[in-house]
């Protein structure tokens, strides 16, 4: 089965780029203008602090700029994401990281300048010029930065460092998204295929366990030869994550990151906590897993075979975007009329086709639709991952109509439970709706593996992240087999004494690309617990929780992450939401272990 070239992709199947910029030629044009611009933002040095109509006018011009380099960049991403091999639009890319990087060099300085305003300067402002309120909250998140802002020279000169010390990421997205090669594999019909990461995905599932493991040995093949490689690519991201800490006077990297997002590290904490205090539910589950196979050695290639069959329900593309819909239903007709828009104008890039970005994600910017970048298959998850990222979509939507500019993004920390409270509505849809037993253990199944791999395995993702970064921060080498060791222990500690110990799944740091992120994946542990409390709300309470939660959804940066989410009706300071998401995977434990023991 041979993958698609993106010339031959059908154009319906394809997002429409010309309503970012009409063509290349009107973004060149605007990416000359939008450098003229940034070239002359330095002149707002010593300006801000000089009175209230200054400090406004300022503002504003910087974020105009902002916003239309905003713009730039999605064009030139979402345009190469789509062939990572085409040097034109790679090109496009390397022009639109070089002006976000001397637009970040360029405004080096107001962060500092407005933190020599003082608090009582600044409120002689807010009363001599009213419009400052709408900024409020913009200020607010600047303000609280006082004890980690340098100098303006400093800052300055650590923003113009960042092109280089990005180069780390950039080298792992191209070597594993252009230059690498997987192998050839025997699907199931006995054909020789090409693997891929979508079918990878696929085989990975299969009934004929040796279809599985092959499609694993191949897959870690490929990434083991160029297992030093991808060291140093993610010890070099540490290091710029541990020096952009240190450099502000943070304690690790990790609270760094939390702080910058206003995200309190109990959260972070709470998490570790609780996780670890359930292992026995997913040790309980893996044992079960063993159990059904009728397996003397499981092994992590085993793990994601559904353990009642073949899957019981598969969907074209065509047919997955109705059954969205209808479970998406409890969310409101408003809801619905933005969903309709995403799935029938082109919003969606749809298929896989070669040398295009793996897996899934919602994009855009504040001027442009919430697009989505899909690699789908006829299956169950690819329905998931569908109503996933349109909860991203319509999360982007709802804010961007709701908010200016200054609020029109969300925190990264809420980012995926948009997005996770949609994929807990689809389950609560079908466990509402199906009633054939071999069905619903299927659901029941793709439940807990979804809990599986979010909550638990993002949380391990967590784990090891904050731990790469505390041995790079002791001086410590990140090498390849220093990687290997702690990865594969902390595995065998995640799933337990049912899953043999070692082989290669040691090596599964070197292919997860959120570890450049920079302390990203916690989040969709912690993201998957609330919209666990926000589903249940949405489909089993009232008019009023639906209308909280669509207020969560307008809501932006115009607070901070957990009172938006306070206010939603769930506290992630506290550990009773993460409490609640364990009884759920206990209590469909029990319904799966019931139901599996009579067929």
């Amino acid at each position: 089965m041979a993958i698609p070239k993106r010339t031959d992709v059908p154009t319906e199947l394809t997002w429409d780029l010309t309503r970012v910029f009409k063509n290349d030629q009107e973004w060149e044009k605007e990416l000359s203008a939008v450098k003229a611009e940034t070239a002359g933002l330095s002149q707002l040095k010593g300006t801000l602090s000089q009175d209230a109509a200054h400090l406004l006018s300022g503002i504003k011009q910087l974020l105009s700029v902002q916003r239309r380099l905003e713009k730039l960049y999605v064009y030139a991403t979402m345009s190469s994401d789509v062939d990572t091999s085409n040097t034109h639009y790679l090109a496009y890319v390397g022009q639109a990281q070089a002006l976000a990087n001397s637009f970040s060099a360029e405004t080096s300085f107001v962060t500092p300048e407005i933190l020599s305003i003082s608090e009582k300067q600044l409120a002689a402002f807010f009363q001599a010029e009213p419009e400052l309120k709408d900024y409020d909250q913009w200020l607010k998140r600047i303000t609280d930065k006082r004890s980690h802002t340098l100098s303006p020279d400093q800052e300055k000169l650590i923003a113009s460092a960042h092109d280089a010390m990005g180069v780390s990421e950039n080298t792992f997205n191209v070597l594993t998204n252009s230059d690498m090669e997987y192998g050839y594999v025997q699907d199931e019909n006995g054909d020789m295929v090409q693997l891929s990461d979508g079918l990878y995905s696929l085989l990975i599932q299969s009934q004929d366990r040796s279809v599985r493991k092959n499609a694993f040995d191949v897959l870690y093949a490929s990434y083991g030869q160029f297992e030093n490689s991808l060291a140093s690519t993610l010890s070099g991201v540490v290091k710029m994550h541990n020096f952009d800490a240190q450099a502000h006077k943070f304690a690790s990297a990790r609270d760094a990151a939390l702080f910058e997002n206003g995200v309190p590290t109990q959260v972070y904490d709470t998490l570790f906590t609780s996780v670890n205090q359930h292992l026995d539910l997913l040790h309980r589950y893996v044992a079960l897993r063993k159990r059904i196979l009728g397996l003397k050695d499981l092994a992590m290639w085993d793990m994601y075979v559904p353990l009642t069959g073949q899957p019981a329900l598969s969907y074209t593309f065509d047919q997955a975007k109705a059954e969205a819909k209808k479970a998406l239903a409890p969310l409101g007709e408003d809801y619905l009329k933005q969903v309709d828009y995403i799935f029938n104008n082109r919003v969606i890039d749809v298929v896989e086709s070669q040398n295009k970005v793996t897996g899934a994600y919602s994009g855009g910017s504040y001027d442009t639709d919430p697009y989505e970048l899909l690699n789908w298959e006829d299956n169950l998850d690819s329905l998931y991952t569908l109503v996933h990222e349109t909860g991203h979509s319509v999360h982007s939507y709802y804010t961007r109509h709701t908010q200016p500019y200054q609020y029109g993004e969300y925190p990264i920390f809420v980012a995926e439970i948009a997005s996770t409270t949609n994929e807990n509505i689809l389950t609560e849809y079908f466990l509402d709706h199906v009633t054939d037993p071999k069905t619903r253990a299927f659901l029941l199944n793709h439940y807990l593996d979804s809990f599986k791999g979010t909550l638990y395995r993002q949380t391990q993702f967590a784990e090891f992240e904050q731990w790469i970064h505390e041995e790079d921060a002791k001086g410590e080498a990140l090498t390849a087999d220093k990687l290997d060791a702690y990865y594969g222990d902390l595995n065998q500690r995640y799933y337990g004494d049912s899953v043999t110990p070692g082989g290669d799944i040691a090596k599964e740091w070197s292919r997860i690309p959120h570890f450049y992120y920079n302390f990203y994946v916690y989040q969709y542990a912690t993201g998957f617990a609330a919209a666990t409390a926000l589903a249940n709300k949405v489909v089993h309470g009232t008019e009023a929780d639906r209308d909280a939660y669509l207020g969560f959804l307008k809501a932006g940066s115009s607070d901070y992450p957990t009172e938006i989410m306070k206010r939603a009706g769930v506290d992630m300071t506290k550990p009773d939401y993460l409490e609640d998401a364990f009884k759920t995977f206990e209590k469909r434990l029990n319904e799966f272990e019931s139901l599996i023991g009579k067929f």
